[in-house]
């Protein structure tokens, strides 16, 4: 018995030693792109955290094994589990950053704003595709953020516009339900400001984290009834707060979510009664059927090596989500060695790479991403690229585009972003860079 259990904890020994030797190589590699992966698989937040997480971690891994890695450098990575939890991904961060990544994307506006001080140091590009600071567009005074795609002011730009469209705002009331965190409170200088502009009332109705219970705030949006009701809310707050507008008898058609509040986890919950839901899409929704697609079927669901844990997770908004944010880090990474050489580029090349990014739809489409992105093309005074979107709404089975493309106003935006980014200069004592200066 002591023979048998000595020879048990030898092999676990084994398997340990060789389970953090496979660790240490993944940093060890001196021919390998190194890329921190935060995600959130448990907890309150996985619905939407899993399909995102699957869709970035299939991309890294569908360079590798279609394209033999980025102009022949292979692409390591790992896991970090935050469960959306500032301190958590602050840890991770941590504790992956000394592996010598070159971009971070965290999936979270908390933990976003804790590494904002941190990543110059490092020098690790810290990319925020949809999410984090909305004055981190002015790449002047934050140089290694890059909010790509759209910001929480560029999404709450657009509903305004859109409602605007359906009549004048003037006496109209607007409900802000708003995860209370730092990514739920983002769009409340950029509605405020609009709210002076268009004349609207802005009834401001935050929800405690998880979002599980909510009964207190419908009961207001019942007895305000506003206009419209726009939510910002994340894992299963969205499901929740459809099915409490189902219980106070508020229409589903005058509700907007942002882009994190309007995929397939937020509205199945609900089943028929979400019907007529609608959300502000980050460039793209659910869409499948793009060579992108079949070749994530080919090289690595057909072969077993797929991420999700279905390969009909692949398509939906999230994971689409999660892919392109995947592909835009990539191509920060081609971009840099486009100057640097094609070799294993550092943060600091990747950097450049990120604020020298274009791409134009012919690029787009023959990267396999068809139209699911609109053209992007950074810059130093525009660390976002591209501020459109548009609206899709839930017919009880999918989302269908229902407007056309909507850009977020910048002769509104570009004063608010001036002045949040001069204010944290002054406040972090940071000296701008003078843009168009090599």
């Amino acid at each position: 018995m002591k023979r048998m259990f000595r020879k048990h904890a030898a092999a676990l020994a084994l398997a340990v030693a060789g389970a953090l030797g496979a660790a240490q190589d993944v940093s060890a590699q001196s021919n390998e792109i190194f890329i921190p992966v935060l995600v959130y698989r448990t907890g309150a937040y996985a619905p939407n955290g899993v399909p995102w997480a699957d869709g970035y971690v299939d991309y890294l891994k569908l360079v590798n094994e279609r394209d033999g890695g980025v102009n022949g450098i292979k692409l390591a990575y790992e896991e970090c589990e935050t469960g959306y939890a500032t301190d958590r991904g602050v840890e991770c961060y941590e504790r992956l950053k000394s592996k010598k990544g070159v971009a971070v994307n965290p999936l979270s506006t908390g933990i976003t704003y804790a590494l904002t001080d941190k990543v110059p140091a490092d020098k690790i590009v810290l990319m925020t595709t949809g999410y984090g600071r909305s004055d981190s567009v002015e790449g002047s005074v934050f140089q290694w953020n890059f909010p790509l795609l759209g910001t929480y002011w560029d999404a709450a730009d657009m509903l305004v516009q859109h409602v605007k469209r359906k009549g004048p705002l003037k006496g109209k009331k607007i409900a802000l339900v708003y995860h209370d965190s730092p990514y739920g409170k983002e769009p409340i200088k950029l509605l405020e400001e609009r709210a002076k502009m268009e004349g609207f009332q802005l009834i401001l109705l935050p929800v405690t984290h998880p979002g599980v219970e909510q009964k207190a705030t419908w009961l207001q949006v019942r007895q305000q009834r506003p206009d419209y009701v726009f939510l910002w809310g994340w894992g299963v707050m969205n499901s929740t707060s459809i099915k409490e507008a189902i219980a106070v008898s508020y229409p589903r058609l005058q509700m907007f979510g942002v882009w994190w509040s309007s995929a397939e986890p937020d509205v199945t919950p609900a089943e028929d009664a979400a019907k007529g839901y609608n959300g502000i899409a980050l460039g793209h929704s659910a869409e499948g059927g793009f060579p992108v697609h079949k070749d994530m079927q080919k090289y690595l669901y057909d072969k077993g090596k797929g991420t999700a844990s279905s390969a009909k997770e692949v398509g939906s908004v999230l994971y689409n989500r999660g892919m392109i944010s995947a592909m835009l880090t990539v191509e920060a990474i081609k971009q840099a060695q486009s100057k640097y050489g094609k070799r294993v580029v550092t943060g600091e090349e990747v950097r450049w790479g990120a604020e020298n990014l274009a791409l134009d739809a012919g690029k787009i489409k023959g990267l396999g991403f068809g139209d699911m992105g609109q053209p992007l093309k950074t810059s130093c005074h525009d660390h976002g690229g591209v501020h459109k979107g548009r609206i899709h709404t839930w017919d009880g089975k999918q989302w269908s585009y229902t407007s056309d493309w909507l850009e977020a106003d910048y002769k509104v935006l570009r004063p608010l972003v001036e002045s949040s980014a001069k204010a944290y200069s002054a406040e972090k004592k940071i000296t701008p860079v003078a843009c168009g200066k090599a």
